[in-house]
């Protein structure tokens, strides 16, 4: 009998155990979804220019501005930007695609800035950082493979989710 009484309580945590770990998850989030999730605040814009692998300089960009610029990734694989490039203008507006390896987005959304041709398509091609539920990072310009003397600069974008307004 005194055997029997560990043998029942084991085989009664082992069934708790399968049983607990067998439910579906429902909470699970694809990255569009968190992509889609929601508006994103820029908050910061850096410069890193290289050559190889070695920081030449690092720039902090957008310092003085005091407009908000939103990123808005709709689940459609639509998108817009308000104010890009702390430009007060109309909202740009374009596609956005996820890779299928699900590490880099590209977009075909136009805005203009302050480059001397005076627009760009600044998320052509980004690399994401990372993603999450209130943080985006996505890194563009040269970010492809480069040799040891190669100039390079990576523009590092960092968004948060914005709060939804109470109405």
């Amino acid at each position: 009998m005194k055997t029997k009484i560990p043998f029942l309580f084991i085989l009664g945590l082992l069934l708790i155990n399968v049983l607990s770990n067998s439910c579906k998850k429902t909470q699970q989030n694809s990255v569009q979804t968190l992509f889609a999730n929601g508006k994103w605040q820029l908050a910061s814009v850096s410069a890193t220019s290289f050559v190889g692998d070695t920081i030449k300089r690092i720039d902090t960009l957008n310092t003085l501005c005091d407009t908000t610029q939103l990123f808005t990734f709709n689940i459609d694989n639509t998108c817009t930007y308000t104010n890009f490039d702390c430009l007060h203008q109309p909202t740009a507006s374009g596609h956005w695609l996820l890779s299928s390896d699900q590490l880099s987005i590209s977009s075909d959304m136009v805005c203009k800035d302050t480059t001397a041709a005076g627009s760009s398509k600044p998320f052509a091609s980004a690399k994401i950082e990372n993603v999450g539920d209130y943080s985006l990072v996505l890194l563009t310009g040269d970010i492809p493979n480069h040799t040891s003397t190669t100039k390079r600069r990576v523009i590092r974008y960092g968004f948060i989710r914005q709060k939804a307004s109470v109405q």
